[in-house]
């Protein structure tokens, strides 16, 4: 499947205009629909529902803040203090800022010239370059500084080069790849040099008979599968449209399809990591399964650029499905729609996909498209194997589904239907922002065990409708991930704030159910202030300790993942 043309980044120097992007995605794009390949579930052969499918989003952030520095020099090893006004450091515990302070130095002209000598005229000291590369596109995160420079190798030679330099003039990096992340990992608090992973993207090594393939950083999962589909495989994770391999494993991402095919971490079979003082790093071999050592490939997958930059992915393929049906049943709430989720998941079935929608975001979709969709809680599924096999699993759901009133059970068989019905879920935060053009979203991302999911989804909905924002629920039902999408005025401090509020609920209350406050999206600047109660003192300071022997001079990513509080 293709973005669309306006979506593609070329970034050899150039910069995509997200703004323009979202205007023209909410007058055109979200039009189009689904009228063919649509049947009821009364029989197979006749056609009975004509009208486009559903979205869904998932992007998904909490506003917050942060303020780290480099180490100091103390044998402690604790960040500099970087306190506010009402002594709390940004980033830490209890922290509601969302602007990401930190310090900054000027960068050595020794340094960019060694840079110039290393990437020739693949880098740039362009503020509008600089600027745009400081800036998530998907957050409304932000940080007091930009990158001092900006970098776009080639090799991994060249990354080693450039960190080696980076490292020997303790000028802190920050790794970039598809710009999608939405936890403001991509920020620059403390000025220095981006590395734009974006001209690394080929494909190194496919081998077919051992479904594996070797790629760079750079290649987006949707460029990728293009590539993969005449050899009859894919690769099965699904994050937002523009994310790169690279940007995944940093991430720990996964998507609709992790109930059927697992995460990043399962998906990965080893890396290649360039480390702080430009050692290059393999993580393993390419066998399907090794007990050889510590776990390297997992350490770095999640790490977000904190321990190392990825320049090699060796990822697990899948064979295409021989036969899928997609499936959409409505509901009279939430809960009930989450309980059908989770007796389906306890029946046995294995579906590849589960995802809830609530009546709000159906509303968004019916703004944005022009559509007259029911707008209630909904649920979408994909079913694949035989042909057989995936209709014998769409009736036994059918089934569950009217044990939990559920109503207007359709499902759709044609190859276009089922491509248009994820690809515009894949774009329905866009569809949020049709009801408030100017909004900004600020996006949550808990997970619990599938048991708590109705009870969560069911307590967050009370508390999100009698907020004067508009809030839409999305979740990955069928593995407990539950986002929410909440929109607020960003020059509006009191609509920021009940944002902010919403958001600690329904963090909270996921921790309380022994979940976390993030599924997919990672911890970047936004979730930081969570840790401590979800992991524990212990845990952090652990991860400390990795980071301080990796990366002693704090050169990578910092101010992101660790929360500054932590000491050793």
């Amino acid at each position: 499947m293709a973005l669309p043309s306006w979506f593609i980044r070329l970034r050899s120097h150039s910069r995509p205009i997200f703004t323009k992007f979202r205007n023209s995605f909410i007058h055109t794009t979200l039009s189009t629909s689904l009228t063919s390949g649509i049947q009821s579930s009364e029989s197979i052969r006749k056609s009975s529902w004509i009208t486009s499918l559903l979205p869904m989003a998932l992007a998904v952030s909490a506003g917050s803040v942060t303020l780290q520095s480099h180490y100091n020099d103390s044998e402690s090893f604790c960040d500099a203090p970087n306190l506010d006004q009402t002594g709390k450091r940004f980033g830490g515990k209890e922290s509601t800022e969302y602007l990401v302070k930190g310090s900054h130095k000027k960068v050595p002209q020794e340094l960019i010239e060694e840079l110039k000598a290393i990437c020739k005229d693949n880098m740039t000291l362009d503020y509008d370059e600089r600027y745009f590369h400081g800036k998530p596109q998907n957050s409304f995160h932000k940080a007091v500084n930009i990158p001092d420079v900006v970098v776009f190798p080639r090799s991994e030679e060249e990354v080693s080069k450039i960190l080696k330099s980076c490292n020997k003039h303790k000028v802190p990096i920050v790794p970039y790849g598809g710009a999608t992340s939405i936890e403001g990992h991509t920020l620059s608090p403390n000025g220095g040099v981006c590395i734009d992973m974006s001209l690394m993207k080929r494909v190194k090594t496919l081998n077919v008979k051992d479904m594996d393939v070797v790629v760079e950083p750079g290649i987006g999962w949707m460029e990728l599968n293009e590539h993969l589909e005449p050899y009859g495989l894919f690769f099965p994770l699904d994050p937002g449209p523009g994310a790169t391999i690279g940007g995944m494993c940093a991430t720990r991402c996964s998507g609709s399809l992790a109930v059927r095919y697992g995460t990043m971490r399962d998906n990965v079979i080893n890396l290649k990591v360039v480390l702080a003082n430009g050692d290059i790093v393999k993580t393993g071999s390419r066998a399907r399964k090794s007990a050889a050592g510590y776990d390297l490939t997992r350490l770095m997958i999640g790490s977000e650029g904190t321990l190392g930059v990825i320049t090699e992915v060796t990822l697990r393929l899948q064979k295409i499905p021989q036969h899928s049906v997609v499936a959409m049943c409505n509901f009279p709430t939430v809960k009930d729609a989450a309980d059908v989720a989770i007796a389906t998941m306890l029946s046995g079935i294995q579906v590849s996909r589960v995802e809830l929608l609530d009546e709000v975001q159906v509303r968004a979709i019916n703004v944005a498209n022009g559509k007259t969709l029911p707008e209630v809680p909904t649920l979408l599924f994909e079913f694949i194997g035989t042909e057989a096999y995936s209709r014998e699993q769409t009736l036994i759901v059918q089934k569950i589904a009217s044990e939990h009133n559920g109503s207007d059970f359709v499902f759709a068989e044609d190859p276009e239907a089922k491509k248009e019905l994820w690809k515009i879920r894949k774009e329905a935060l866009w569809a949020c922002f049709a009801m408030e053009p100017t909004f900004e979203a600020m996006i949550t991302d808990v997970c619990v065990p599938l048991s708590h999911l109705a009870e969560l989804i069911s307590t967050s909905k009370k508390e999100l409708d009698s907020s004067s924002l508009i809030c839409t629920v999305i979740a990955h039902a069928g593995d407990g991930n539950f986002h929410t999408v909440v929109l607020f005025d960003p020059d509006n401090d009191e609509q920021r704030r009940e944002a902010e509020r919403l958001n600690h609920f329904m963090v909270h209350t996921a921790l309380a159910m022994e979940g976390t406050c993030t599924g997919e999206h990672g911890v970047g600047t936004g979730k930081m202030k969570y840790l401590e109660k979800e992991l524990g003192m212990e845990a952090l300071q652990t991860m400390k300790k990795i980071k301080v022997a990796l990366d002693p001079n704090n050169i990578m990513n910092p101010g992101k993942l660790i929360p500054p509080h932590v000491c050793l």
